[in-house]
């Protein structure tokens, strides 16, 4: 196959963006768009861990390239280009780098963004997988963690628990009969645009659980927050699992929607954003006075005892 540079030419070079120097240099060069800030983030993923080791090399790619670009939709920010860092084991047949690197090609098309570099490796382990991107904000525009007050409403995008249970469904252990709850689980939608300036007050991405998650922005902001159980939206596929799902829907993860804190006098905006964009916004709970706790309410209004917050890494 010629080695890893063969590989690099066949499958990431036409992926290559202008900065990118065709990945014939040891870096990028690339200045950012005239008065703009840069947005920075990076994640990884792990066969096995963040995605099942048969799962199609395509949906791989696109997931780790859509996990980024929801951090970017998270900080109101957009898409500029990303550096990626690829380790697999050296039995890994050409056909799954072809895979991937089409999978990237895809999304590369839909969102405007371009691979500027990164490196190949091979390892005795499983698939490991890191991405950086790269996005820009206008000047102080950047969406924080720290912006939410007592008072501002805690709105999320889409539907909450997709995430989670599609693992389970693509474990087979959760029927499944549309795919809708694997496709969510293998495939994530950025929710790019609809966090606003002036709009959003604070927001994050819903990656470990809706409630570990909300907590983040308590703590960054020093106030607590009431999530309504039942307000929180579940998709038709969700609801058909059952409400003895509904702790993981709201701990579980993987959704990659936005957790949003609103004053409430620009709710009808956020609305319009999000109409717009043709993604579904839904208040589920609200900011309040005290110590930075999550607390969730069951349906008859007491809170609910939840066996863990979310998602941990270690």
């Amino acid at each position: 196959m010629g080695g890893e540079f063969a590989l690099i030419a066949r499958h990431f070079r036409p992926l290559a963006g202008p900065g990118a120097l065709e990945l014939s240099d040891d870096a990028a060069v690339l200045a950012p768009p005239p008065g703009r800030e840069l947005v920075l983030s990076a994640d990884a993923m792990v066969a096995g861990v963040h995605f099942l080791p048969d799962d199609p090399p395509d949906l791989v790619a696109r997931k780790l390239l859509r996990t980024n670009l929801s951090d970017l939709a998270a900080m109101g920010a957009a898409p500029l280009g990303y550096l990626m860092t690829v380790s697999a084991p050296r039995a890994t047949p050409d056909a799954w780098f072809a895979g991937f690197a089409a999978g990237l090609a895809r999304d590369q098309a839909e969102f405007g963004i371009a691979l500027l570099g990164g490196d190949t490796t091979s390892t005795s382990g499983p698939v490991s997988l890191s991405l950086t991107i790269l996005g820009t904000v206008a000047p102080g525009e950047a969406i924080r963690r720290n912006g939410a007050r007592p008072g501002h409403g805690l709105w999320v995008t889409g539907s909450i628990g997709d995430g989670a249970l599609g693992l389970l469904a693509a474990q087979g252990t959760l029927p499944d009969p549309t795919g809708w709850l694997a496709d969510r689980y293998r495939l994530p939608r950025p929710r790019l645009g609809v966090a606003r300036h002036g709009i959003v007050a604070a927001a994050l991405d819903v990656s470990d659980g809706l409630v570990q998650d909300v907590g983040h922005i308590c703590r960054a902001s020093g106030c607590g927050v009431t999530i309504e159980a039942a307000a929180v939206p579940r998709s038709d596929a969700a609801r058909a699992a059952g409400d003895g799902y509904l702790a993981l829907c709201l701990t579980g993860g993987d959704d990659y929607e936005l957790a949003m804190a609103v004053p409430d006098a620009a709710a009808a905006a956020l609305q319009a954003v999000a109409a717009a964009a043709g993604v579904a916004v839904t208040r589920v709970g609200r900011f309040t006075e005290g110590v930075p706790q999550v607390t969730v309410l069951g349906p008859t209004g007491t809170a609910l005892a939840l066996t863990q917050a979310g998602w941990s890494h270690f």
